[in-house]
């Protein structure tokens, strides 16, 4: 079943002009749209189908700083205070808690990989504190079983997936952005070699700046721009679990099984890392360049199916810009979950959490998480077309950075001084004699 997301009801009018058009409705896209309205821009952001109905509704929650890449973590910790200050804004909540993140561990290998992380942090001002035996049994007693050790990183948080991409999009409507769903943006329209509009199934857009925020659609898309973009995806399965009488912290990440509190009052299940591998015509291209990191994930990839193939989001055909694409074809990637990997997760949570075998499974769904080949995003405006500038392959950790990657865009579409520094988030970083020129096949 799809994953639970808020609906919310915008117009069908598309407008003929803006000054950017941002791609996508996800975490990302909308948050984009959020600040450049709230700069005064006139932003039009398109979403091919329901705003956050893809993989923006299917995660975690999780907000962390806890653990990021060292590359991520100024963004991260930048992005914290703003999902604070876009729910201060919007009034209505976006579920967003500083709650801490708790991790518990009985490998000592595991544990000092946190140490050191946890040294690097603490330069770097972040508060993290590794817990001893004692305080990770304490803090983990409901699971009824003794920690070697874990870690506490009290700043960290988590929001409401189900809520927070539809209620930043009321955000961008309430700063007079517009929000058209259901309306796919097939193309560019370039003039003398710079963005020039956007056409979509509805009409064209004049615009000269686009924002390309299509999470797992990215690659595709930029693809028909003759701009090679490394992307690939993965099949995540998850599953939630009602509210019963569990008292459990908020946020629990253990090797078996992490256990998230969901707004509901009841709970998200998932193994961290835990998908299967469908294989699709641009993972197929791109797979040498992928090989390290699924190699590094063998133990926790599994060989998927034909469904990511079927959908079309990787594909490597030219489509045109007057028919149906891919897009209006699948208008929301929803996958089948995996039994196996359903099952599987619902017996490790219930083994940790004994009290979880009373609790009623609520919802099981997948989704895909795309990512670079180095797993850090993409977030650059030269990627070359003037005036397009690319959001996209957040690796799984989009959510918690979403509004932080959305003020870095608005912050490159402006010309305006970036919140963090960007140099890390260029395309240019893989080379395009690494993926070669862009071909037909």
């Amino acid at each position: 079943m799809s994953a639970p997301c808020l609906a919310i009801s915008t117009p069908d009018i598309l407008p003929s002009d803006a000054d950017c058009v941002v791609i996508g409705g996800g975490i990302v896209g909308v948050s984009a749209a959020y600040w450049l309205a709230r700069a005064g821009q006139k932003v039009v952001l398109v979403e091919k189908g329901a705003v956050g109905a893809e993989q923006s509704s299917r995660n975690w929650g999780w907000c962390r700083q806890q653990n990021r890449d060292a590359r991520e973590l100024p963004l991260s910790t930048r992005t914290l205070s703003l999902w604070e200050e876009m729910g201060a804004d919007l009034g209505d909540s976006l579920g967003f808690s500083r709650c801490g993140l708790l991790y518990l561990s009985n490998s000592a290998e595991e544990i000092e990989g946190w140490a050191k992380w946890g040294r690097f942090a603490r330069g770097e001002g972040i508060d993290t504190r590794m817990l001893d035996g004692d305080e990770a049994s304490r803090r983990g007693a409901p699971t009824g079983r003794s920690w070697l050790g874990g870690v506490w990183s009290p700043t960290d948080g988590t929001a409401d997936p189900v809520r927070a991409a539809p209620l930043i999009a009321k955000g961008v409507i309430k700063h007079g952005g517009h929000v058209v769903q259901n309306c796919a943006a097939r193309g560019l329209e370039l003039e003398a070699g710079r963005v020039a509009g956007v056409v979509t199934e509805n009409g064209t857009i004049r615009t000269r700046a686009v924002v390309v925020a299509g999470g797992a659609w990215a690659s595709s898309f930029m693809y028909q721009q003759g701009i090679a973009f490394p992307q690939a995806a993965v099949r995540s399965s998850i599953l939630s679990v009602r509210g019963g009488t569990v008292d459990l912290p908020p946020a629990l990440h253990t090797a078996p099984v992490t256990v998230t509190r969901r707004a509901s009052g009841g709970h998200t299940l998932a193994v961290s890392g835990l998908a299967n591998l469908d294989p699709t015509p641009g993972a197929m291209r791109g797979m040498r360049h992928f090989l390290p990191m699924f190699a590094r994930r063998w133990r926790v990839l599994r060989p998927g199916g034909a469904q990511a193939w079927r959908a079309g989001f990787e594909t490597r055909r030219r489509w045109s810009l007057d028919v149906p694409t891919p897009m209006e074809r699948m208008r929301t990637l929803d996958p089948r979950p995996s039994s196996r990997l359903i099952e599987l997760t619902l017996r490790r949570a219930r083994d940790l959490v004994p009290a979880l075998r009373d609790v009623e499974v609520e919802a099981a769904w997948a989704g895909y998480i795309d990512s670079t080949p180095d797993g850090v995003p993409v977030i650059d405006g030269d990627v070359g077309i003037p005036g397009l500038v690319l959001a996209a392959g957040l690796s799984g950790h989009g959510f918690g950075i979403g509004p932080g990657v959305g003020h870095l865009v608005a912050d490159i579409v402006l010309g305006r001084a970036p919140i963090t520094e960007i140099r890390q988030y260029r395309l240019a970083r893989f080379g395009r004699s690494q993926w070669g020129e862009v071909a037909e096949f």
